[in-house]
């Protein structure tokens, strides 16, 4: 794929300072460059970059004033980041996937719209496949399951039957989506009893689940992420639980069975939350905390496990880490008081 200077300012209703004809065939990082590459600078840390770098064009803020001559072709944009995606969604249509269905796919749902299955993938029965939606070899589709326009299901994905997902969702390998929840009854002979889980999962639109992560069908009711909310690799969310809008979850993260997770929130690496809970809109938790109650007001960050306020675990981990040196001077001080004592 090769795209002029001139396109892509068309494309993201941009500026251009420099060579409109210009081409370009792929993108690069702002320090490495290359003739015939795309680059952006977002970050202020990479400034010297912007003067040095070979790439044919860049992307730059608007309110950006460089203080020496830039070499590439600039598009000139309000949001950088913004930009960047939209372009970088043009460079990834041009790397292909199944197109049509496969004739070594098995299929017990008949598809008469614009859908690409690929090779050993599995569709069950009663299965819906909106246009241009794409599932990737390998893949398993269970009965009744509903997918909207524009998704990919990339190889190896596991979908249980009665899952619905809305439109422009991606789902990374190997991630398995409708799984049982974690329903076990105690007996009275000390095992356990499987609770057999009859709800489902919903994805609403511009989804996006990472490689290897689970999400488990609910046991009455859904298990439901609300639109435009992202996970990352590697992340167990249990049985009930809701995803709210926008919301963002790194790697290693877990959510126990019926918490609700506010809008707008984000979530850091290997953190955790206890079940029945409720998580306000806009919360902030960072990697490897432990929230093991509701939070209420809105737009607070925490830290730690139990997790505390951002700021009050800061100033407890600083108190913390000097404590072996303020429990020698409390013994000098207790020292010191007996012998005052004695006298």
């Amino acid at each position: 794929m090769q795209i002029s200077a001139r396109q892509i300012a068309n494309l993201l209703n941009a500026e251009i300072k420099g060579d409109e004809d210009v081409l370009v065939s792929k993108p690069s990082k702002i320090e490495e460059g290359g003739t015939g590459t795309i680059t952006f600078f977002g970050n202020a840390k990479y400034e010297q970059y912007l003067y040095e770098t070979t790439a044919s064009i860049v992307i730059v803020p608007e309110d950006f004033e460089p203080k020496n001559e830039i070499l590439a072709t600039q598009i000139i944009v309000p949001n950088v980041y913004e930009a960047l995606g939209v372009l970088l969604k043009q460079f990834d249509k041009s790397k292909g996937g199944p197109r049509g269905i496969s004739s070594m796919s098995l299929l017990e749902s008949n598809f008469d719209n614009e859908v690409h299955i690929g090779a050993f993938a599995v569709i069950g029965k009663n299965v819906l496949i909106d246009n241009n939606s794409v599932i990737y070899p390998h893949c398993f589709v269970g009965d009744n399951v509903k997918i909207g326009k524009d998704c990919k299901i990339y190889p190896g994905v596991k979908i249980y039957a009665d899952t619905i997902i809305g439109d422009n969702c991606i789902i990374h390998s190997n991630a398995v989506i409708g799984s049982d929840g974690f329903g076990f009854a105690p007996t009275s002979d000390g095992s356990f009893k499987k609770i057999e889980q009859v709800g489902s999962v919903i994805l609403e639109d511009n989804v996006e689940i990472g490689a290897n992560t689970v999400i488990d069908r609910g046991s009455i009711g859904d298990t439901i992420l609300r639109k435009g909310s992202k996970l990352d690799n590697l992340i167990q969310i249990a049985h009930n639980v809701e995803i709210g809008d926008n919301t963002v979850i790194a790697a290693q993260a877990g959510i126990a069975g019926s918490t609700k997770i506010g809008k707008s929130c984000q979530i850091g690496g290997q953190a955790g939350f206890v079940g029945h809970i409720t998580v306000a809109d806009g919360t902030k938790v960072q990697a490897q905390s432990g929230i093991a109650a509701a939070i209420k007001d809105p737009q607070k960050a925490f830290y730690g496990s139990p997790a505390l306020g951002y700021r009050d675990y800061l100033k407890s981990y600083a108190a913390f880490k000097n404590l072996p040196d303020l429990v020698k001077k409390l013994k000098a001080l207790e020292s010191k008081v007996k012998d005052l004592e004695s006298q």
